[in-house]
């Protein structure tokens, strides 16, 4: 069992705290950090988690062996490199940084600290998602074409303007730090490096200031390619589409993936036949986190490389630099 310090409980932070504790064997929080104490006191008390407003009160405890970061983006890296430095394990929610070369110096931290560094992205732990990269692998789709996703939601609808979720400093892109970072995730673990990147963003509601839809192409290394799409002011939408020369396969929800929910499954091969198949929901928040935690325990690697959450950066970077300027933008 790895003892961890949540640093951040304001949404997704308290959602990972009724995620983990008491229901995972692997990790459990006995600290916590928020400079809302009196917001957080009630969550922290029910959940017997220790709370201050100083993240190094966590970096000074001994019994402390994982830091956990659901904290504005920006914070990561210097969060990152002191957790690093005070030796301890470190799981950071995504994005892991706002630029390629702030997310290496974090990565280079960890490394020479000797310690794990995991990421918040459950969705490659998704059982659809785990059966299309095994299709992908083992040739059944044949060569791959073409790749497409969305990842649409409401919950960050209607923000107020200084939430820091809005802000065009923390939150670059619309909906890339919130959602399409996850799938670019799921594009470079399943199809390698990505090139060239085209982006751009809308905004449809006044409200949300940084903008509420978000699509980009992409060019992958191999030659093939990509598109993404993200609305933030629909109700929940959530696609996924590989087309290769063999076949096609497809997955749709119609629940964030924190909620329970089936999803529907679906492959056509060379015959035209739509063969459809339900997969019943895991909770891959606690799946990431259990991997996390025993991989801090000496046990099987944690199943994220350094190379890809370095290219993640690299590729989100390049995107918002595409929405900047409005023109294509090469991975560097």
């Amino acid at each position: 069992m790895i003892n961890a310090a949540i640093v951040g409980l304001g949404w997704w932070g308290q959602h990972l705290v009724s995620t983990l504790q008491g229901k995972s064997d692997k990790i459990k929080f006995i600290r916590a950090v928020d400079i809302d104490i009196q917001g957080t006191k009630s969550i922290a008390d029910k959940n017997g988690i220790l709370l201050s407003t100083d993240l190094t009160d966590a970096l000074n405890d001994d019994d402390v062996e994982a830091i956990v970061l659901v904290t504005p983006h920006s914070h990561h890296e210097e969060q990152i490199i002191n957790s690093a430095k005070a030796g301890k394990h470190v799981f950071c929610e995504k994005p892991l940084a706002l630029t390629k070369d702030s997310a290496k110096r974090a990565i280079d931290a960890c490394n020479a600290a000797d310690v794990v560094l995991g990421v918040g992205h459950e969705r490659r732990f998704e059982p659809a998602m785990v059966e299309i990269r095994r299709m992908v692998e083992a040739g059944e789709l044949g060569k791959i074409m073409h790749v497409e996703a969305n990842f649409s939601h409401d919950k960050l609808a209607n923000l107020p303007p200084d939430n820091w979720r809005v802000s065009s400093v923390e939150s670059p892109a619309a909906g890339m730090t919130a959602t399409g970072i996850h799938l670019t995730d799921a594009y470079l673990s399943m199809f390698g490096p990505v090139t060239e990147v085209y982006a751009q963003t809308a905004r449809r509601n006044s409200a949300n200031l940084n903008g509420d839809v978000l699509s980009f192409q992409v060019r992958f290394e191999t030659g093939a390619t990509g598109f993404f799409n993200s609305v933030l002011e629909t109700p929940i939408y959530l696609r996924y589409c590989v087309f290769g020369s063999k076949a096609w396969v497809e997955v749709k929800d119609y629940h964030h993936p924190s909620e329970p929910g089936p999803t529907y499954f679906s492959v056509c091969r060379q015959d035209g036949i739509v063969d459809n198949v339900t997969f019943e929901w895991e909770d891959t928040v606690r799946i990431n986190f259990d991997a996390f935690a025993v991989a801090c325990l000496g046990g099987s690697p944690y199943p994220f490389t350094n190379d890809e959450k370095l290219q993640n950066i690299a590729v989100f970077e390049a995107i918002c630099k595409s929405v900047a300027t409005g023109e294509p933008k090469l991975i560097v």
